[in-house]
Parts: C-alpha cells; sequence; structure tokens
C-alpha cells in the first residue's frame, strides 16, 4: 500500500499538469483559424509566386509578403534591424565549349557534351590511354593495373563490365569504385589530367549549357576535367567499330591500351552570384529573453517549367509558411494582452530547402541567436493535407506525424504528450523516428541543420501524397480545419518551451544510421 500511495503521489503533479487548461492560452491559439490559413495560402501557393524557386522573382514576392506580415504584427527585424538574412548563391554557366580530334571538330550535344564541374581550361594531347571502365575496386578489381595516366587524357566506358561484382561494403555509396563518381576518382587520384566518358545516350542537351544554382562558389580544383564523347566518336580514337562498342567493352573484348591521337579539350565559363534570404522575425520574451525558442519552415518549393508549368508547393510548404504567419500573429496577440512569453521566439521562414537544406544550413553556421541558448527548433514542413497512409484510416482527420522528439531530449517526447493530451488530442505518430525508416525524413527537412548543432528538434509532417511534387500540389486541396489543428498544436508546444523554467536538456546523442 505504502509503494501504491507513493507512486500515485509522484504521478499526481503530472496528472495535473495534463489536466490544467491555460484560458489565455486557449484564446490565442483560437485566433488560428482555418480562413485566416486559407487567405494566406492562396498568395503564397498562388500563381503569381511562380513555384518559389530559389532565386527567383517569385521567392522574392513571397519573401516580402513574409517580412511585411511580420512587421505588421510588431515583431522585431531578427537580423540586426533587418528581417532578411541574405546568404550568396552562385551559378557556372558555360560560354564555350569544344572537343577536336585528330583536327576534327565535335559538335557539342549531338557528340560530345562536357562535364558541369568543369573549370575553365585548354588541354592539348598527343596521345590518349583507354582504361577500360577505370574501376578500381581494393584487391578485386583495378583497371589501371600496369598503366601509367599522370598528365594524360583517360579514356572510360560509362557503367560497368558484365563480370564486375563490388568488393564487400563498397556497392551502394555515392562514390562506390563502380559508380561515375568513384571513377572519377580513381582516375584523379593516378593524376590523369582529363577523361573521357563513352557513353551511348547521344544527341542530348544534358551538360551543353551550363549547371544549376548552389552555395559552394567556384573553386578552383574541381574534382577531374572531362567530356562524355559519344561512342561513334570514341571508336574513331580506339581504331575500332563503332557498331555495338560498349557491348564489346562490357565483354573485355576491347583491351586497355595507349593510343596515338591528336586531342584539344577547351572550356570556358563565367561565375554569376545572387542572394537569397531567410526571413527573421522576433518576439522578444521577458525575464528570459536572452533565450530562444525557433519556429521554423521553408518559404521555397521548386519553380516553374520552360513551357510555364507551375509547381506550386501549397502544402510543400506554402502550409508550413502559413503556419509560421499564423502562429506569429498568435503570440503577438497574446503578448499585446499581457500573456507574452518568457523566452524570445524566432519565427523563420527559410529558402532554398528544396535545393538542399541551404537557408537553414546557412543560419545554422551563421547564427544571429546563440544555438547554445536555442532550447528547441520546432520545424513546420506540409501540414495541410492527409498523407497517402491515412486516406483510408479512421484517425485521417486527426493526426500528424512527430518526427525526430525522441532523438536529442528526453524532455521533449513527454511535453509533447502533455501539451497534446491537454489542449488539442491529436493521434501523434511517431513511426518515422524509427532509425531505420528508409524514408529518413528525420534529415529532410530544415530542422536537421539545428539537429546537426545539438539542438533539440520536433518536426510536424502530414506524409507524402499523391501531389507531392507535383503541379497538382495547388491551394484548393488543402484541408484547412485540419492544417489549422496541426498548427494550433505547434502553438501550445512552443508556449510551453518558451515558459518552462529550463531549457530543455540536451542528454541523447544523435545517431546516424548507416545509409
Amino acid at each position: 500500500m505504502y509503494k501504491l500511495l507513493s507512486l500515485l503521489f509522484l504521478l499526481a503533479p503530472l496528472s495535473l499538469l495534463a489536466q490544467k487548461k491555460d484560458k489565455a492560452v486557449i484564446k490565442a491559439a483560437s485566433t488560428i483559424t482555418a480562413a485566416d490559413m486559407q487567405r494566406h495560402l492562396y498568395i503564397i501557393a498562388g500563381a503569381e509566386m511562380e513555384g518559389r524557386d530559389t532565386p527567383s522573382p517569385g521567392l522574392e514576392k513571397a519573401a516580402t509578403y513574409i517580412e511585411n506580415h511580420f512587421s505588421s504584427l510588431g515583431l522585431v527585424a531578427g537580423n540586426n534591424g533587418s528581417f532578411r538574412q541574405y546568404y550568396p548563391l552562385y551559378k557556372d554557366s558555360m560560354t564555350a565549349a569544344s572537343l577536336e580530334i585528330n583536327g576534327n571538330a565535335l559538335k557539342m550535344g549531338e557528340q560530345f557534351a562536357p562535364f558541369p564541374t568543369n573549370y575553365s581550361a585548354s588541354m592539348r594531347f598527343a596521345e590518349v590511354v583507354f582504361a577500360g571502365f577505370g574501376i578500381v575496386d581494393g584487391d578485386t578489381r583495378n583497371d589501371y593495373k600496369d598503366l601509367n595516366v599522370a598528365g594524360k587524357l583517360v579514356l572510360i566506358a560509362d557503367g560497368t563490365p558484365a563480370d564486375y561484382k563490388p568488393a564487400a561494403g563498397n556497392a551502394r555509396s555515392m562514390n562506390a569504385p563502380g559508380s561515375p563518381n568513384g571513377k572519377l576518382m580513381a582516375a584523379m587520384s593516378r593524376g590523369a589530367a582529363a577523361v573521357l566518358v563513352i557513353q551511348a545516350n547521344f544527341p542530348r542537351r544534358a551538360g551543353t549549357m551550363g549547371s544549376n544554382w548552389s552555395m559552394n562558389g567556384f573553386r578552383a580544383t574541381q574534382p577531374v576535367f572531362g567530356f562524355y564523347i559519344a561512342a561513334e566518336k570514341a571508336a574513331t580514337l580506339l581504331q575500332t567499330e563503332a557498331s555495338g562498342l560498349l557491348d564489346r567493352i562490357k565483354k573485355g573484348e576491347v583491351p586497355a591500351k595507349t593510343i596515338k591521337a591528336e586531342v584539344v579539350l577547351q572550356y570556358a565559363k563565367e561565375t554569376v552570384k545572387t542572394e537569397v534570404s531567410n526571413v527573421l522575425g522576433v518576439l522578444e520574451g521577458t525575464d528570459k529573453k536572452d533565450e530562444y525558442v525557433v519556429i521554423t519552415s521553408h518559404y521555397d518549393h521548386i519553380g516553374k517549367r520552360a513551357d510555364g508549368t507551375i509547381y506550386y508547393g501549397a502544402d510543400d510548404d506554402g502550409s508550413g509558411t502559413t503556419g509560421i504567419l499564423e502562429l506569429a500573429e498568435a503570440f503577438a496577440l497574446a503578448k499585446k494582452e499581457g500573456k507574452g512569453p518568457r523566452r524570445s521566439i524566432l519565427f523563420m521562414t527559410v529558402s532554398g530547402e528544396e535545393k538542399g537544406l541551404w537557408g537553414s544550413r546557412y543560419y545554422s553556421e551563421h547564427p544571429v541567436f546563440p544555438l547554445d541558448k536555442t532550447t528547441v527548433d520546432l520545424n513546420i514542413d506540409m501540414i495541410g493535407r492527409i498523407g497517402s497512409d491515412y486516406l483510408k484510416d479512421k484517425d485521417s482527420l486527426n493526426y500528424v506525424y512527430i518526427i525526430g522528439d525522441d532523438k536529442l531530449s528526453t524532455d521533449l517526447a513527454p511535453i509533447t504528450d502533455q501539451v497534446n493530451t491537454t489542449y488539442v488530442g491529436m493521434k501523434l505518430d511517431r513511426r518515422y523516428n524509427d532509425p531505420n525508416d528508409p524514408n529518413r525524413f528525420y534529415f529532410r527537412s530544415d530542422h536537421y541543420n539545428f539537429a546537426d548543432k545539438g539542438v533539440p528538434i520536433i518536426f510536424y509532417f502530414n506524409g507524402v501524397h499523391a501531389d507531392y511534387h507535383k503541379p497538382t500540389d495547388t491551394p484548393d486541396k488543402i484541408n484547412y480545419p485540419l492544417m489549422a489543428k496541426r498548427a494550433q498544436l505547434v502553438y501550445y508546444t512552443a508556449w510551453e518551451m518558451a515558459n518552462r523554467n529550463e531549457m530543455l536538456k540536451r542528454d541523447l546523442k544523435l545517431e546516424i544510421p548507416p545509409r
């Protein structure tokens, strides 16, 4: 009996906490409405925004809309007097490329195509070394055996030979010996000056007009310089029949050798720079204003096709962006009524998520507010739809995926459950917390860049649906009442994080399972 009474005594405070509702908090959360979310989302995911590609005029229009909303609420500009945190992007645009064999110029796009990673250079060779498939795989295979390729032009075939079996553990990596990257790295490590890769998919456009935007900028040393070459022209170099060339190489019927030939490679490009931004608005706290709750979403999507087809990105992630706008308004109204948070709250919409988590990566590497004073990042990425797994589920109108609340802090999951039980009553689906989840959602949105720096996170997600990354992800398909309910859950959770006495413990190690 004594043990039972003791247990009941210990559980009583938690039970009372779970039952206690703050009417002021409920009043603020109730301002997050389906009607307001619909009004915002039809603008953010409207045709005028043109799919909000990073970079694009549509992205800038969306950023301006978000900034104006933050300003109208009286939020503090989050980056030293500015609502914007700009970061640079670079694009290498090809201006010229040529490949000449024994005085004969090949046609770009029809007979050759440059590597998109090429640097500007002009190279002339008097011989070419054919190295089969150019694979080096431990003790099992070395296509460079007895070949000296230092400072020379190497010719290799695309793909892998018929009898090739990767050594244990070498089959699936991005740089696996038989992969394009692995083969180029093998050539580079042996001092090759340039590489020609024999391919059969000509004519083509790939690689003829330049590369995409990146955060990295121009680097003086690239992994390798070279071109893809059509099989018929490679046959000229090899002094063999063009018919069935790749098949004969695959069967091992074309031996490695050094060929005398005059080959000239030329490539020129220019590097263009632009800037894009994250949008930051801060609601200052009271006695703990030097500590922060961060609420994030990405406001970019994937833009539009050359034919004008727009990828509207209403759910991904117009829904999360709209959630940020409504959350900011709810917290601002609460503060006006004397119910402001103890900790400061940073509302941040980031760009470049679809390109590789660019904006959140930039913030995590250049934080405006100390990450060691950031108690949590609550990331909202797709909360407006019913995912494919829930289309026929009884909880289809009352669920959300909770991802990452078990990864860095033992505080997170209990708080999430307590808040949900007290205020919302949704089904919290944690199936994607499994470290062996093949979807790897934990690593695929902006929260991950915070988690990688040790900041506890929760990722709110409705799951993938049939319109994911398609032009049909439009505002008319959003379930606005469900979207509002999910945003309210984030509000209540953020409120708890902003007002508890202590920052969240960071008592768990981030485990990254092998791919």
